[in-house]
């Protein structure tokens, strides 16, 4: 099998195996040589010894001053080279003709070797090739009383010899370096098997093949995703995530409360359930988030969570729930008209044409002073569309709209879009609040919208500010919970009514509850400025308070 298609365990192994080979042969390697070197030096210094002290011993000094040395100096020679164990104690003249050798035959022949420092009166040691083969010899001289060199003597071992003595160290050697070796291989199995656990038996190819389709998928994905480890702790992130929650790569590790997200967010991600579509506000949009657990083989890793962008698609259905009301405001209207085109028709065929004339005045009057008093003040389009629209809604609902003050609204001064919102949905608001109390009759339901500029300076700073100020006050009862009334999820409709959902194109969006006036407050936010409910007791009405800083 080749092994690039080992998997990183068995690499790991087989890496770690020649490693733990190499390194015990080395180690062997190096061992014997080092004890042969030490075992020649030993030897060398032995023999110098050796020689040192036969050069110094008297019996040497008498046999050399006797007329035949060779006779007395080769029985002591032998005698002494058996009991030490050497090869050959030579004791021969200063220019090297032998007095004594383990071959008989060769005394009398020229000693093969240098004598230089000998007969120069210095002992050494070298490793040469003689008669005898190779060997470690030290070489001393012999001096007389007078300190004059009158002899020499070499003792050696042959290099044979001193491998034998080399030889018997290494087993030792062989024994470590065997229990070296079992040793790596015990730490490569085991490195191997830590390996197959965390890289579930894959090889190199298939890591990196996961792990690049993983970075392909997870940056080219169009969902947020984050993922939560069981301590609480934000260890993955993608590009979409980063965007949608304005995040950064320094989020990574840090816990959820300790970053800047929403509070329900926060909770969501705390708790680590299952959630399926819940929506989320942020400060920028709307978000649909989606909550489950990890789980491997039965263990729970963490949560996973995953974020979709549906700020502008529930932006559309709160307008086109904006635009179904106008519609049907229009066929109420139209129905209207048609009854009284039937009533003047009628009215006129049984000859009161004066009554009927009045009538279709006074009515066109009524309709076109509102009209014109709604186009004239407010300058920006959407605000007159949606005002009327919302006129003809509360007439058929028998509620009063009414606009006590002048309606100023400049053309341009915030988004259409958030101007639709924070009207729309708090007249949507004061409706249903005027309608929630039943004993109140129909010709005292009251809601009343006013917009104006407020213009203040402070004459120590000579700085000007100007603000656009939206009032919707409605005669229905207080709200139960004021401090509650702007939070996702919280609303006094019922569960079934609350939860409506919108179509858009063959799409339904779930709403959810409470989510009117928590997109007000988000588009309030997100134009830098402020939402207040209090209640006018003079008037028993409840007060929204808008306040948007203008350039």
């Amino acid at each position: 099998m080749d092994p690039r298609h080992w998997s990183v365990a068995r690499q790991a192994f087989g890496l770690v195996v020649a490693a733990v080979v190499l390194l015990a042969g080395t180690t062997v390697v190096a061992a014997y040589v080092q004890t042969r070197d030490r075992v020649r030096d030993a030897t060398a210094h032995e023999m110098l010894a050796l020689a040192r002290t036969i050069a110094t011993t008297p019996s040497v000094m008498t046999a050399l001053n006797s007329d035949d040395p060779s006779a007395g100096l080769q029985p002591y020679t032998e005698r002494l080279r058996q009991a030490t164990n050497t090869d050959f104690i030579t004791v021969m003249t200063p220019s090297g003709i032998r007095y004594t050798h383990t071959n008989p035959q060769l005394i009398g022949k020229p000693f093969l070797g240098h004598t230089e420092q000998a007969r120069a009166g210095q002992a050494f040691t070298e490793t040469y090739t003689g008669t005898l083969g190779p060997s470690v010899r030290a070489v001393a001289p012999i001096k007389n009383p007078g300190g004059q060199v009158i002899a020499l003597v070499a003792v050696g071992v042959t290099i044979d010899n001193v491998g034998e003595l080399t030889q018997q160290q290494l087993p030792p050697l062989f024994i470590v370096g065997g229990l070296v070796l079992i040793a790596g291989a015990g730490a490569a199995y085991g490195l191997g098997w830590r390996l197959k656990q965390q890289t579930l038996g894959m090889g190199q190819a298939e890591l990196r093949q996961m792990f690049e389709f993983y970075e392909g998928v997870l940056h080219a994905v169009r969902e947020g995703l984050l993922i939560v480890d069981t301590a609480g702790h934000l260890q993955l992130m993608n590009d979409e995530a980063m965007r949608l929650l304005h995040l950064d790569q320094t989020a990574i590790g840090r816990r959820p409360a300790d970053l800047p997200l929403p509070e329900s967010l926060i909770e969501t991600m705390s708790r680590g359930d299952t959630q399926v579509d819940d929506l989320q506000l942020t400060r920028e949009g709307v978000l649909v988030v989606s909550q489950s657990p990890a789980r491997w083989n039965g263990r729970i890793l963490g949560s996973v969570v995953t974020l979709r962008d549906h700020t502008d698609l529930v932006a559309l259905a709160d307008e086109l729930s904006q635009t179904r009301s106008l519609t049907e405001s229009l066929r109420s209207q139209a129905h209207e008209s048609a009854n009284r085109l039937h009533s003047v028709i009628t009215m006129i065929e049984l000859g009161e044409t004066d009554r009927a004339l009045e009538f279709a005045t006074s009515e066109l009057a009524d309709v076109q002073e509102l009209t014109d008093r709604v186009i004239g003040q407010a300058q920006e389009p959407v605000v007159a569309a949606l005002l009327l629209g919302k006129a003809a809604e509360a007439t058929e609902r028998g509620i009063r709209l009414e606009f006590p003050t002048d309606l100023e609204v400049p053309d341009g001064v915030l988004p259409s879009r958030d101007l639709l919102t924070v009207l729309g949905n708090l007249i949507d608001n004061a409706f249903e609040a005027t309608l929630s109390d039943p004993t109140t009759p129909a010709g005292e339901r009251r809601v009343a919208v006013s917009a104006n500029v407020h213009h203040s300076s402070r004459i120590e700073d000579d700085v000007g500010t100007s603000e656009l100020r939206l009032r919707v006050s409605n005669s229905g009862p207080p709200v139960a919970d004021p401090e509650r009334i702007f939070e996702r999820g919280w609303s006094t409709k019922p569960v079934a009514e609350a939860g409506a959902r919108f179509g858009l194109n063959g799409t339904e969006v779930k709403t959810g509850r409470g989510l009117g006036l928590a997109l007000v407050r988000q588009a309030v936010e997100r134009n830098a400025g402020t939402i207040s409910l209090y209640r006018d007791d003079a008037l028993s009405e409840t007060v929204f308070e808008v306040r948007l800083p203008l350039t």
